[in-house]
């Protein structure tokens, strides 16, 4: 079973070797309005700051949610303009009314959204926004040498259940079914990234479902594809508005 403390407990490997979200997404999210000056910014599932550095740079005010101890420590210091709050997105004690938009990056997958959907269209003022994000490693439609060998690594584990990343059906139904908000916008990004042998062991340690012998294969295999290799990954993001007076359901 996947945990989510295993983020926590790999907090400095997390924050050195996760990659940096395109910018491309950051140009869309200032052209649909989502950052700004003077934004007051919930961002839920923080880790160590990867979209919450981005988010202070744009003029927002932003509180912080992460449950790990250690990554919220981190985020603290990359981001020391951010309120930090160390808590689950089901359980943070939050204010109504009290943000512009709540921003959930590579994260949403770990949320009860029965609670946390609701939670959100509380805390958010009329007319606010949800935007949810995430980092897909490994486009689909990209095939390369290394993607084979990671192909194979996975292909020799028990099936597993669980929604593709890349369904905008299933993320669409979920964040709607409680009729608290209704989507505005959605979008694949496509981008790339080089990485050599190091970079590939240290970002494949941080997923939570890699055994650390799945790890080292994959470090293997860029290795013997010359020990740097090119990465094609997509970030799919999808803005809602919450529903309320005036707001076409």
């Amino acid at each position: 079973m996947r945990d989510p403390m295993h983020f926590d407990a790999r907090a400095e490997v997390y924050e050195r070797s996760r990659p940096l979200y395109p910018e491309a997404l950051w140009a869309r999210l200032r052209e649909l309005g989502v950052l700004g000056g003077g934004r007051r910014v919930l961002d839920l599932g923080a880790g160590t700051g990867e979209a919450t550095g981005r988010l202070v740079e744009s003029g927002a005010t932003v509180t912080a949610v992460e449950p790990g101890i250690a990554l919220a420590e981190r985020l603290r210091r990359r981001v020391p303009q951010a309120r930090v709050v160390v808590a689950t997105a089901e359980d943070v004690l939050l204010p109504d009314a009290a943000f512009d938009v709540a921003v959930v990056a590579t994260a949403v997958h770990w949320f009860d959204l029965g609670i946390v959907v609701p939670k959100l269209h509380r805390v958010l003022r009329p007319g606010g926004q949800l935007a949810v994000w995430r980092t897909v490693f490994g486009d689909p439609e990209v095939s390369t040498p290394f993607r084979d060998r990671v192909s194979e690594i996975v292909a020799a584990r028990p099936p597993a259940d669980r929604p593709d990343a890349l369904d905008p059906d299933h993320w669409t139904r979920v964040l709607t079914a409680t009729g608290h908000f209704v989507v505005r916008h959605t979008e694949v990004f496509r981008w790339s990234v080089e990485l050599d042998t190091d970079q590939i062991r240290g970002l494949f340690s941080t997923f939570s479902d890699w055994s650390a012998v799945e790890v080292e294969a994959a470090a293997q295999a860029a290795d013997d594809l010359g020990g740097r290799v090119t990465e094609h990954y997509l970030t799919p993001l999808m803005l809602l508005d919450r529903v309320g007076p005036g707001t076409k359901a």
